[in-house]
């Protein structure tokens, strides 16, 4: 499936790429690609580098061997963590990620990726008066926000619901399947929920413990809207975690 990514011109191309910090390595020759409008989930044990290797296409860091390209494609990035500053008002923090356009103009598309995330008329709150998952959807705002004004077609996410219960998560995964069908975007999504990968997935790519290495790769081709609970999604869920499970036995943790 790669090389059919790399010939068809890959959104984000990973080629060997290693990772290491003093004399740990984090991520050993990782090769991995995400074709354009491409939604693939990458699971593994804690530690095994999912994160780092976000941080990596992001340019947020530099790789110790091989290359990275997003074939000039811009990047967005999602956190765990909503990161909204708390003195601003939910607009603000949308606008954050528009600094560079005229106040006026920042002012009217906070606005309208609000109401894309279902939180029109909520522009004034400031962040502790939402809920978690609210505060999650200003965060994909933000995101989406700086998808569209600085021509970001990639959008990373590093567990971003993976503190919410499971009912806002399950309505967050209907929104960012909505949002991300109609942008066209590129999703590369960490998880540690099996369940959750196969729910928002084309393709679930499975890292071994540390180093992180690929090891897996389970292409999703059940027809979507998708069910967190559907028998098929479960189905498929307990198959690749018994693989996870093999993995983690046979690096004994």
């Amino acid at each position: 499936m790669t090389s059919q990514l790399v010939e068809r011109g890959a959104a984000v191309r990973l080629a060997t790429v290693s990772k290491a910090y003093g004399d740990l390595l984090a991520l050993d020759k990782v090769s991995l690609s995400v074709g354009p409008g491409e939604f693939v989930c990458l699971l593994g044990a804690s530690g095994c580098g999912k994160s780092t290797l976000l941080s990596l296409v992001a340019g947020l860091d530099q790789p110790s061997g091989g290359q990275i390209s997003t074939d000039g494609h811009g990047v967005a990035m999602m956190f765990q963590d909503p990161a909204l500053f708390p003195w601003l008002t939910v607009s603000a923090n949308v606008e954050m990620a528009m600094r560079a356009l005229p106040r006026k103009e920042r002012q009217d598309r906070a606005a309208g990726f609000l109401e894309t995330v279902h939180l029109g008329g909520f522009g004034k709150r400031r962040p502790h008066e939402l809920s978690g998952g609210m505060r999650q959807r200003v965060a994909l705002a933000r995101s989406l926000a700086q998808c569209e004004t600085q021509g970001s077609e990639v959008l990373l996410m590093d567990e971003p619901f993976g503190a919410l219960d499971a009912m806002t998560r399950d309505l967050l995964h209907d929104e960012l399947e909505r949002i991300w069908r109609e942008r066209e975007l590129s999703v590369l999504f960490v998880t540690h929920n099996v369940r959750e990968a196969v729910r928002l997935g084309d393709r679930v790519v499975l890292l071994s413990s540390r180093p992180g290495r690929v090891v897996a790769e389970f292409p999703v081709t059940l027809a979507r809207p998708r069910r967190t609970d559907s028998a098929e999604v479960a189905g498929l869920a307990a198959t690749i975690t018994d693989s996870l499970r093999a993995e983690v036995s046979r690096h004994g943790r």
